[in-house]
C-alpha cells in the first residue's frame, strides 16, 4: 500500500514511523516543502538567545536518516498545491528545480502544519522585520542580530512573543513588546497576567498595551513602528501575531474545516473524505473540558495526533482522546502554566463556575529557598468538577500543572484533588500541596468569586 504524507515534521513523521512499524510492505512517501525534517520548533527562541548553541541541535532525525535507515521516500522542497480525492492524487512543485509533480496515493495524511500570520502592514517587507516558525527563520534572526542592533520590538504577547522578549533581553538588547490587548498571555485571566507584567517591568522589558500597529517605517531597513497612538524607534522587529492552519491545499476537496479553517477529523484522525487523514497544526483538536473541537496547536498534540493517525492508517485502531489545553512557558524568572478553562473562558461558555486563588510556597515554607507560587483554580459550582488551573511561580509550576491536567483528564472534582496521595518531603513540597490547599479553600466556601448563569 502506498502512503503519502504531506509534511515532514512532528505529526507527519510520527505517523510515518508507525506505518513502517506495522505495515512491513508499506511504501511511504513524505513531501516536505522545506529542507529540514523532524526538528524542535519550540527550541528556536533558545537558539537565538545562545542558550542552545546551534539550530542543528534541534534536529531529531535528518532526512538522510529517514531515507537510509527507515526506507522512507523522504523528499524535500516538495510543496503540495492541490489534492484530488477522486483520482487519489496530490500535485505540486519541486521548488528547487521548478518541476511540477503529481503522485497517487492509497492513503493520504495531511500534516501540513501552520503558517505565521503576517499582517498587511505597510513596510512589512523591510529588512530587519522577522517572524519565527522555522530553523531558517531563526538563522536569519541570528544573522541580523549584529552589535548595531540595540532596540528590538516584539509585536504580540503570546507564547512566542514572551519567549522572544526574554531571548532578546538575555542578549542585552533593549526590548519593547507591543500588544493590542489590555494584558499579555490571553490564555490567562487578567489578575494572573499581572504577575507577568510585573516580571517584565522587573527585567526592564517595556510593555506597550492597548495599541495597534498600523505601519512599519524605514528606507531599506526598519527604523520605526507606528501604532494608532505613537511612533517607536527600533532596529529590529519580531512579529508574533499567531499562526493559521496551512490548509489552502484542500480547496475544492470537500474536506470539512472548522475554527480558522483547520481540518476537522473524527477520533481516528479521519477526515470526512475516505482514505484522507489529518493531524498536527493544520487540524482541530477535541477539547475534553469544553466538550467540543478547538484549535490549540502545540507540539505535544501534533506528535500524539500524528502517531494515532499512523496507527489507524496501518490498520491498528486507536482513538485520539483529546486535549485539556495544557501549556507552560518560561518568562524570565517565572514559569507560566495553565490547563483547562480560565475564569473568562468559563464565563464565555456560560458554565456555572467558582474560582479560588491562593498564594503559597512551592516547598515547605521553612526550607531554604522556598519561593511564592500563585494558583487559581476554576471549578463547576454545581458539581465541583475541576474546570482548570493557572499557576505562576519561579519553581514547582510544571509538576502541579501536570497533576491538574491528569485530574481534568479523569474528570475529578476538587474534593478528589484533596484526596490525592502526592509526594512530600520539605525540599520538594509542604505537607499539603498548594493545589490541595486551594481545593480545600474552595470546599470551605472561601471562594473569591462564584458566578451562576
Amino acid at each position: 500500500m502506498k502512503y503519502v504524507i504531506i509534511g515532514g515534521d512532528a505529526a507527519g513523521m510520527s505517523a510515518a514511523m508507525q506505518i513502517i512499524n506495522y505495515d512491513r510492505d508499506a511504501e511511504v512517501v513524505t513531501l516536505e516543502r522545506g529542507s529540514i525534517y523532524s526538528y524542535g520548533q519550540c527550541g528556536l527562541p533558545y537558539t537565538i538567545s545562545g542558550l542552545i548553541p546551534s539550530t542543528d541541535d534541534l534536529i531529531a532525525r535528518s532526512v538522510e536518516t529517514f531515507q537510509n535507515k527507515f526506507g522512507i521516500d523522504a523528499r524535500i522542497y516538495h510543496e503540495v498545491q492541490s489534492i484530488d480525492p477522486k483520482t487519489k492524487t496530490v500535485a505540486g512543485q519541486d521548488t528547487q528545480s521548478g518541476k511540477m509533480f503529481r503522485m497517487s496515493y492509497d492513503k493520504l495524511l495531511i500534516a501540513s502544519g501552520a503558517n505565521p500570520i503576517i499582517p498587511d502592514w505597510k513596510g512589512i517587507g523591510l529588512s530587519g522585520v522577522h517572524t519565527l516558525k522555522t530553523i531558517p527563520d531563526a538563522d536569519q534572526i541570528i544573522q541580523n542580530l549584529t552589535k548595531e542592533v540595540q532596540n528590538v520590538t516584539v509585536i504580540g504577547g503570546g507564547y512566542i512573543g514572551l519567549e522572544m522578549a526574554e531571548s532578546f533581553r538575555a542578549l542585552g538588547k533593549n526590548v519593547r513588546l507591543i500588544h493590542s490587548r489590555p494584558y499579555v498571555a490571553k490564555m490567562f485571566d487578567a489578575d494572573m497576567a499581572q504577575y507577568i507584567h510585573d516580571e517584565a517591568e522587573k527585567h526592564h522589558i517595556e510593555l506597550i498595551l492597548n495599541e495597534n500597529v498600523t505601519a512599519i517605517e524605514g528606507l531599506r531597513s526598519v527604523e520605526y513602528i507606528r501604532t494608532d497612538q505613537n511612533l517607536y524607534k527600533t532596529d529590529l522587529v519580531l512579529i508574533s501575531a499567531g499562526i493559521k492552519p496551512n490548509t489552502s491545499i484542500i480547496k475544492g476537496t470537500g474536506i470539512t474545516t472548522g475554527i480558522k479553517e483547520a481540518i476537522q477529523t473524527n477520533r481516528y484522525m479521519e477526515t470526512n473524505i475516505k482514505d484522507i487523514y489529518a493531524a498536527g497544526d493544520c487540524t482541530l483538536q477535541y477539547h475534553m473540558v469544553k466538550e467540543q473541537d478547538d484549535y490549540i496547536p502545540l507540539g505535544t498534540t501534533a506528535n500524539k495526533q500524528g502517531r494515532i493517525a499512523g496507527l489507524n492508517m496501518a490498520g491498528q485502531p486507536r482513538i485520539f482522546k483529546g486535549i485539556t489545553g495544557s501549556s507552560i512557558i518560561k518568562f524570565m524568572d517565572l514559569s507560566l502554566g495553565k490547563t483547562g478553562l480560565s475564569e473568562w473562558e468559563a464565563n464565555k461558555f456560560n458554565i456555572p463556575y467558582g474560582v479560588v486563588k491562593i498564594e503559597a510556597k512551592d516547598i515547605a515554607h521553612y526550607y531554604p529557598g522556598s519561593r511564592p507560587i500563585h494558583i487559581k483554580l476554576t471549578y463547576r459550582s454545581d458539581n465541583y468538577r475541576l474546570l482548570g488551573g493557572q499557576i505562576i511561580g519561579e519553581k514547582g509550576v510544571d509538576k502541579r500543572v501536570d497533576v491538574l491536567t491528569t485530574a481534568l483528564f479523569n474528570q475529578m472534582t476538587i474534593f478528589e484533588i484533596e484526596d490525592l496521595d502526592l509526594s512530600y518531603a520539605p525540599p520538594y513540597n509542604g505537607s499539603w500541596d498548594p493545589i490541595q490547599r486551594a481545593a480545600r479553600q474552595a470546599m470551605r466556601g472561601l471562594t473569591k468569586t462564584t458566578k451562576n448563569h
